[in-house]
């Protein structure tokens, strides 16, 4: 039996990619108009269900906090769609009749949309918003741990999207949901790119497809609070971040690190607003619930309270803890206090100077994350262009809760819930993805010249070519074509040469 239901998982599919593939053929003849229409009424439908659909996202996977999740599925559709209503992503883009140049926006064709059970709900409305906004269908692979709540939220959007004028086969998701199935998604030759938000394995299954893809792996950012932070807003922020449906979005926080000239002022506004500092036995004990045998995070934990977390572990912790703090000194794979922990859980590491404390930030940042997100908390401006300067991250979020930061709650990136990490991060892209990643653009290059032109040079020519003016900006008062270089007479090169020999000699 399980082997007729892994082939009909395969099966299952290849229908689905089959009727996106005819969908997005007809979508990709929509002008940006009805496109926008479409996206739209997408929008405002999850938006009117976006507490029933948090709701059942949290009885569905016991992760996080229902209330929170609605923020996250309005920041998924509405709010994302605010910030990308007016983006021209088909059709013609951008047309330059002197430079001789014009773009045209080309979906990619069917998207395949790999949904985390982290962010389940949420992440569906975000990448079907996107991917229509570019004319591309898209096939939908739901998390197993989440599965009925992406369902419902891919079958919301389909009937909004259908009902807007959308072809059936727009919205797809996958209901036979085996591993078969999803690797039978990224494999598939009709796939335009893969949209991969999830552990760091299905990331790598996503690169090695064969197929376009934009894969995130896991987040582990470090936030430093420097000697001029406001500390008690610092700790806020912190906090208002790791608390945030229980820490489960990657962009949060994974440790504090501060100097040692304010640790004592920290470790009281830490405890102020609700931080356990645990003891190193109760440190020591933690460690072994949250790691398991085989280096893997402990599935347990993630989402969690602070609360759920001790009673697990068989600790004992003040009433009211939002957030557990374990002191910390060394960076490995091995302590899992240094890594990403998807809950309320923080290391703090205190450093002698910032540069130290900026070091250590690097270090934690290679053991995992890197490429992701960090934070800093600080007044002085030059510190935050040394962090940017050297820190291997695509996000240095400055004064804000690192969560809400990353995705674009709290800050001007582009509103997201996959975030790129850069080449460093083994990502195709370091950016907040948006509906532009998800098309090509086609340009049409008019000629400038002939071939004659370019083997015998005019003095036009020469200006055009061999200039240190800005080359890509016209001729203007402002911008003129630099004078000829003086010319000399074989002999006068001569003598030249002969009195610069000279003077070498002569030294």
């Amino acid at each position: 039996m399980a082997l007729d239901r892994d082939l009909q998982s395969i099966q299952d599919v290849r229908d689905l990619i089959a009727k996106a593939k005819k969908a997005q053929q007809i979508l990709g003849s929509f002008p940006q108009e009805k496109l926008d229409a479409i996206c739209c009424s997408i929008a405002r439908e999850c938006d009117k269900h976006a507490e029933r659909l948090a709701k059942m996202a949290w009885e569905e996977t016991g992760f996080g906090k229902w209330e929170d999740k609605i923020l996250k599925n309005r920041l998924g559709s509405v709010i994302l769609w605010d910030s990308i209503k007016d983006m021209k992503t088909v059709g013609l883009l951008k047309e330059d009749k002197q430079g001789g140049i014009m773009e045209i926006g080309v979906p990619v064709g069917v998207v395949a949309a790999l949904i985390p059970s982290t962010n389940p709900t949420s992440t569906t409305m975000y990448k079907s918003i996107i991917s229509i906004k570019s004319g591309n269908s898209i096939v939908i692979s739901p998390h197993p741990g989440a599965k009925n709540s992406i369902i419902e939220a891919a079958k919301i959007i389909d009937e909004a999207a259908r009902a807007a004028g959308a072809p059936d086969g727009t919205v797809n998701c996958i209901t036979l949901t085996t591993m078969e199935a999803t690797n039978a998604l990224l494999k598939h030759p009709d796939i335009g790119i893969i949209l991969a938000t999830g552990g760091e394995a299905m990331v790598k299954a996503a690169y090695s497809s064969g197929n376009p893809a934009i894969g995130v792996g896991p987040g582990n950012g470090p936030s430093f609070i420097e000697r001029t932070a406001d500390i008690r807003t610092a700790v806020k922020r912190i906090f208002d971040s790791k608390t945030f449906d229980n820490g489960t979005i990657c962009a949060s926080e994974q440790s504090i690190v501060t100097e040692k000239c304010i640790e004592k002022s920290v470790i009281e506004e830490v405890e102020r607003q609700g931080g356990y500092f645990l003891s190193d036995t109760e440190s020591k004990k933690l460690s072994g619930f949250i790691l398991r045998a085989n280096g893997t995070m402990n599935p347990a934990i993630v989402g969690k309270s602070a609360q759920k977390i001790a009673d697990m572990a068989g600790i004992n912790i003040p009433s009211g803890t939002r957030v557990l703090i374990s002191r910390q000194t060394e960076v490995s794979k091995k302590n899992p206090y240094s890594r990403e922990k998807l809950c309320p859980i923080l290391a703090f590491y205190v450093e002698n100077t910032w540069e130290e404390a900026c070091e250590r930030s690097i270090e934690i940042l290679h053991v995992e994350g890197v490429g992701h997100t960090m934070t800093i908390h600080t007044k002085n401006d030059d510190i935050v262009r040394e962090f940017a300067l050297k820190k291997p991250v695509c996000r240095l979020l400055v004064n804000t809760p690192g969560a809400l930061g990353g995705v674009g709650a709290t800050t001007s990136l582009p509103p997201a819930l996959t975030l790129g990490c850069g080449a460093v991060g083994g990502s195709a892209t370091g950016d907040n993805i948006t509906p532009m990643h998800l098309i090509n653009i086609r340009r049409v290059a008019y000629g400038k010249c002939e071939l004659e032109q370019l083997r015998t040079p005019s003095k036009s020519n020469d200006d055009r070519f061999i200039s240190s003016r800005d080359v890509n900006a016209p001729l203007t008062a402002t911008n003129p074509a630099p004078t000829s270089p003086p010319s000399f007479s074989v002999s006068e090169i001569e003598r030249i040469a002969k009195e610069v020999i000279s003077r070498l000699s002569d030294k």
